[in-house]
């Protein structure tokens, strides 16, 4: 009796049975998913369900203070400072004032005010990356909520806006700058000091020496000297810094053959440096002069001050020593900041992404 090409009866296959001798190839069991579809469903609801990388909060302040310690020498402080301050005989030009310091004050003398600058990276860029990389993280755990409300399958990672970026990285900046604006007073005031005739030195020992002598001898009200203009800088440099850094760092990934890897980091922290100081360079004029000046004087009068002595000249008096500092100085804080990512990432066993 031949049964190989037997179909099975209407009985059997309502129950699922399969017959003997029923031709069973290429066919599935009713109700059974194919293994293959649920190894790639798994994977997918895996890969869409990841979370992003979360860094300690003080990678940010630990980097910086890293790169202040190489790039101090060429700081506004010491170059920038002079040149936007400058008075009776010193040096007009950036050699000639970094000459001047030298010869008054040795090698020695390009690290004066190094711990008030390391203070300033401890509270203002600790402060403001920290921040900025909460909001980032938020953003992203935001839009995935939303995927999964509106019922999107793709697992492709939503990248934040320019404007979104810089919306973050300001907001972060201008509590960075409240935090960090009493150590920003006393570098201003150590790293300008070389450049006062003697009679008129602070002479601060170290950071915390000056911060003990402002408070007694010009009251509480002296380390929030300049707040609001410094508070203002540091949200358009965190803004010209930080997201202008995402922006560069994605671009050349996306559209270039370039890898997520130090040449990439360092192509994307140099043009970083250079958008920093071209939107900076006129707030830190104004800042300087307003931090060391010893009495009371206004923003609008100061800048009336400035303009009908210098012109419009005065917006980017001190460009270039500007950007040799802001220049190393973003590049040195961005590689040691994807330095201390990748460390932490290998310690925790973490696969990049």
């Amino acid at each position: 009796m031949q049964t190989a090409g037997r179909h099975p009866s209407p009985i059997a296959a309502a129950v699922g049975v399969v017959e003997p001798g029923a031709n069973t190839a290429g066919k599935k069991p009713p109700g059974r998913k194919d293994s293959d579809t649920m190894a790639a469903s798994s994977a997918s609801q895996s890969q869409g369900s990841q979370k992003p990388i979360r860094y300690p909060f003080w990678f940010g302040g630990s980097a910086s203070s890293l790169a202040a310690c190489v790039t101090h020498p060429l700081d506004l402080g010491m170059l920038g400072v002079r040149l936007q301050t400058r008075t009776g005989d010193m040096p007009k030009t950036m050699s000639g004032t970094f000459v001047h310091i030298v010869k008054h004050g040795g090698v020695r003398g390009l690290y004066n005010g190094l711990s008030a600058s390391l203070l300033r990276q401890l509270t203002y860029s600790t402060t403001r990356f920290g921040i900025y990389e909460e909001l980032k993280q938020r953003y992203d755990a935001a839009q995935q909520d939303k995927q999964h409300h509106h019922g999107a399958t793709t697992t492709k990672k939503q990248q934040p806006s320019l404007g979104a970026l810089i919306a973050m990285a300001s907001a972060s900046g201008f509590v960075g700058g409240i935090a960090g604006n009493a150590a920003d007073v006393l570098n201003v005031r150590m790293q300008h000091d070389a450049s006062l005739p003697a009679a008129q030195r602070r002479n601060y020992a170290h950071a915390v020496d000056g911060l003990a002598r402002m408070v007694r001898e010009e009251g509480l009200a002296s380390v929030f000297r300049g707040v609001w203009p410094n508070s203002l800088r540091a949200a358009a440099m965190t803004a010209s810094q930080l997201a202008s850094y995402d922006v560069f760092k994605r671009t050349l990934i996306r559209n270039t053959p370039m890898d997520d890897n130090l040449a990439t980091h360092f192509v994307s922290s140099f043009l970083a440096g250079v958008v920093a100081a071209t939107v900076t360079s006129p707030i830190d004029v104004i800042k300087t002069r307003v931090m060391s000046a010893s009495g009371k004087s206004s923003i609008p009068r100061l800048l009336g001050e400035i303009y009908a002595a210098e012109g419009l000249r005065w917006m980017f008096k001190g460009w270039v020593p500007s950007f040799l500092r802001l220049g190393p100085q973003t590049i040195c804080t961005f590689l040691f900041l994807e330095s201390h990512r990748k460390i932490y990432r290998d310690i925790k066993g973490i696969e990049e992404k």
